[in-house]
């Protein structure tokens, strides 16, 4: 691999993804600031004038602030590869570390190093994420000590879950020959399959408290539809996501007959017992379609190519060079090649990015069809309608910004493919 292609292409594809960003970006704000004025009228009457314009005014905030955070990032990752950040980081940690402590130790002390770094770079976006602009719509309710207490509780649990499964990847890298990116694959699978299994009872409740729902007619109702479609669930339960956010949401987690129901306590304050159900209907859908098994065995298959491309880069002279960092003469180059591949591989994904948002689009409209068979579709854009306004989802996007990046159709489209021209609130009060 010749090292100056290679730095040419990363380098290019860095400043054109950079700028199809700002393209997107700068279509998206002119697009919603052109129809702020008025709600259009497929939502007259049922969307206040005030909450369309908060709505265009929060996605031209958090559009200006992501243009910032992109800039600043794609910097980051030029200082981190091009410019040698990480070959100082790796220099440095190697004559200081490897001698003493050995191979492992050196990989290891460098991914945490590389985390904590990156992570006390993105600190000031992420605060002010939180508390100036979250703050500004009032959406946010963390408090800066439940904040810090959440970043203390990844960091202990990123070390704790992170650090032995990096060091069983990096053991693989060394131990198992060529063919060593296939078992690490199937490793890291087999870890992601148990992480869906523990998650739920194990890992969420150290971050939020899940209490079984209360609500007796609205778990009867839950229950008939289920039973209708189905589907089991090991129990229903409401989140106390009002914690942290005003944003609402409900979602399944687990695996096969652990699945749990899940609702924020700020979705259940917002809809009737007639929306909530068409809500899980609609989560209902993506099972009843596998669209969670298609995603996974997709997440699974890219992962693989993955791997097997990272197999092949790790033992290319030109990867390393190309990407600012020279190769080690003594020790492993595993870890160095795990972070250059984290590294350089999303400017080049980019650009497919918009195939995984049309066919998450395509498993909506799947989902809203069989929430229509299963429910009622005016419920359903009732729901729809209240979680777009209190989450301050804008109802004007522009199309092209629609189709790179949106996981979910707009709202006109989701209601024109139900068969619903318009559909008042009025009586549907939560």
């Amino acid at each position: 691999m010749n090292p100056v292609v290679l730095s040419i292409a990363f380098a290019v594809a860095i400043l054109a993804s950079l700028l199809v960003k700002f393209w997107l970006a700068t279509r998206q704000m002119r697009h919603v600031a052109a129809h702020r004025g008025a709600v259009p009228a497929a939502f007259a009457g049922t969307v206040p004038l005030d909450a369309h314009q908060k709505a265009a005014d929060y996605t031209l905030a958090k559009l200006r602030f992501g243009i910032v955070n992109d800039a600043f990032g794609s910097a980051v990752l030029i200082a981190w590869t091009l410019l040698g950040g990480l070959g100082a980081l790796n220099d440095a940690l190697l004559g200081w570390v490897a001698p003493h402590w050995g191979a492992m130790a050196y990989q290891l002390l460098l991914v945490g190093a590389f985390v904590l770094i990156g992570a006390l770079i993105e600190l000031p976006f992420d605060l002010y994420s939180t508390f100036r602009l979250e703050q500004r719509f009032g959406f946010n309710k963390t408090t800066v000590a439940l904040f810090f207490s959440d970043l203390v509780k990844s960091l202990l649990l990123g070390v704790a879950i992170g650090g032995p499964l990096l060091a069983l990847v990096l053991w693989i890298m060394q131990a198992a020959g060529g063919l060593w990116w296939l078992w690490a694959w199937g490793a890291l699978t087999a870890f992601q399959l148990l992480a869906m299994v523990v998650y739920p009872t194990l890992i969420a409740p150290l971050f939020n408290k899940f209490e079984p729902l209360a609500d007796d007619a609205l778990i009867a109702r839950v229950q008939s539809l289920m039973q209708r479609c189905g589907f089991r669930a090991k129990g229903f339960f409401v989140m106390d996501g009002s914690r942290r956010s005003a944003h609402a949401n409900a979602y399944f987690t687990g695996f096969g007959a652990g699945k749990r129901v899940v609702f924020f306590d700020t979705l259940l304050k917002r809809l009737n017992g007639d929306e909530v159900e068409a809500v899980l209907a609609h989560e209902l859908g993506h099972f009843a379609h596998r669209h969670i098994v298609k995603r996974m065995v997709l997440t699974l298959a890219f992962s693989l190519a993955g791997f097997a491309l990272l197999g092949w880069l790790a033992s290319q002279w030109g990867f390393y060079a190309g990407l600012g960092v020279t190769p080690n003469a003594v020790f492993s180059d595993n870890a160095l090649a795990l972070l250059l591949f984290m590294m350089a591989l999303p400017p080049f994904l980019f650009f497919v990015s918009p195939l995984f948002a049309s066919l998450s689009r395509r498993d909506e409209y799947e989902a809203d069809a069989y929430a229509r068979s299963n429910a009622n579709a005016t419920d359903l854009v009732r729901a729809l309608l209240k979680l777009y306004e209190d989450n301050a989802a804008t109802l004007t996007p522009d199309p092209v910004y629609v189709r790179f990046y949106y996981s979910h159709p707009p709202a006109s489209s989701r209601i024109a493919a139900l068969g619903l021209s318009h559909v008042s609130l009025a009586g549907a009060a939560a």
